[in-house]
Order: C-alpha cells, then structure tokens, then sequence
C-alpha cells in the first residue's frame, strides 16, 4: 500500500506528532477549556465515546504547558482505589510508592506539590479514562487539590472519560470536586465536510497531496466511523490496502465496506 500510492510514511499511524494534528472546533475548543481551567487552578472535564480523540484532546492541551512553568501529572484510571491513583500520583513526582499507607501517600504528594510550587512550577494532575474511577474516589481526589483552605490553587485537575464520568460527578459525595468544574467539553464526531478535510490532512502528511478517497468513499468512512476518529483512521487506511491491492488510484465506498468487515 505504502509504495503503491506513494507515501512517504504510514498513514493515518495513532502516535501523530502533536503538531500535525487536524485542528477541529472540537479539538482546538477543548485545548481552550482545559488551559482556562489550569491558569485558574479549577477542574476541566472532556468527555465522549471511545476513540472520539479524549486522549488525542488532552496530548494537545499539554503541548501548550511549559515544562519550566508546570509539571504534568499523568494518571491512567483504573477500578482500584485512591490508593492507586495515589502510587501513580507519587510515582510521577518521583517520591516513595512502596507502600499501601493512604495516609503516608496523600501526604508526600501534597508536600511534593507544595514544593514544586515553592519552584515556581504548577503541578496538574491529569486523569485519563476517569470515568472508570470509584465514587468514593472523586471526593478524596478534591482532598488531594484543597490546600491552605483552598486559598491556593496548586492543583488543577483535568478528568476525561467516557459520558458516564459527568454521572459519577453529580453524585453527593462527588461535588466538592464538582464545584470546582469550570470547563467541560464534549467530542463528538466531525460532519462530513470535516471528515474530507480529516483525510485530506492525514493524506498530505504521509507525502501525497491529492485526495485519495472518492465523494462516496469519504462518506463511507464518516458513516461508517460514526464519528470515531479512531474507527475512522481503521477504516481509512484498511480501504487504503483494499484500494492497493485491486491496483485502484482511487479509493471507492466499495473499498470502504471491505475493509469495515475487518474490525469491530
């Protein structure tokens, strides 16, 4: 498929440079949201369906957050306790984690937070797939952010997870952490329009300047997505390969709906 069309790298590859990403609404309105809470130390929250780019969203936000000026805090959420969210916490600031003493862990990272602080530094903790998250588990995480009577915002925190997450957020015993919420943003499929826009993009950054894909096979690939990037780029380069191996310049619906019968 490669040598046949001509790229000059794979297309549509998952791990895109964060500088070559198609800039849509949707994409560029939550980098928005998710900065406008840090510089406020809040909460922001981005929400959408698997593959609808949350992971892709918070890359981007995090592009525009200097190392010399903040220090990012990544967290992959699990089912498991605070403790868990705690060891990843601490195992990022680079202090002790090998121990299960809940106590002992939310006051090294708070101490750890306080000191980066004191550098000039703003630490933000980043959870991806919060949603996942115990109930129980969002109010102890606005224990973590509360510092000197909330006077000093030293912890923005940003949660993205399926649609779920804003349900667990309204639950009682979530809302002190729910208050804090300034910005939310929600990712939805782009329309059809973009969807050309979309391949075009991914096209020209693998070295090929000509649209590829047909009027009917573009709209294959946004109906067939159903507005999942994510799906969208399987289904993309799976009629890419179909295309190539019928010798077709040109990539048809038809192409479209075999490679669809590949992936779930």
């Amino acid at each position: 498929m490669r040598h046949f069309f001509g790229f000059t790298r794979e297309p549509f590859s998952p791990d895109i440079k964060v500088d070559e990403l198609y800039h849509t609404a949707a994409l560029v309105g939550a980098k928005e949201r998710i900065l406008y809470a840090v510089n406020l130390g809040a909460v922001s929250v981005i929400t959408g369906e698997v593959g609808s780019g949350k992971s892709t969203a918070l890359r981007y936000a995090s592009s525009a957050l200097h190392p010399s000026q903040y220090k990012i805090i990544p967290v992959i959420a699990s089912t498991g306790s605070i403790i868990e969210v705690l060891k990843q916490i601490s195992m990022a600031l680079d202090i002790d984690w090998s121990h299960n003493s809940l106590a002992r862990l939310m006051r090294t990272a708070r101490e750890a937070i306080t000191e980066i602080a004191k550098r000039k530094q703003l630490s933000v903790l980043i959870i991806d797939e919060a949603s996942l998250l115990r109930i129980e588990v969002f109010a102890q995480l606005h224990t973590i952010g509360r510092f000197e009577m909330d006077s000093k915002p030293l912890l923005p925190i940003i949660l993205a997870g399926q649609n779920n997450l804003l349900d667990k957020l309204m639950h009682l015993t979530s809302r002190p952490l729910a208050s804090r919420v300034i910005g939310r943003s929600h990712l939805e499929g782009p329309k059809q329009k973009d969807m050309a826009g979309y391949l075009k993009h991914h096209l020209e950054i693998a070295g090929i300047q000509e649209q590829l894909f047909s009027e009917e096979a573009i709209l294959a690939v946004h109906q067939g997505s159903g507005g999942l990037l994510r799906r969208a780029n399987l289904l993309a380069k799976g009629s890419l390969i179909t295309a190539a191996r019928e010798k077709c310049m040109v990539v048809s619906a038809e192409h479209v709906r075999m490679a669809s019968t590949e992936i779930f």
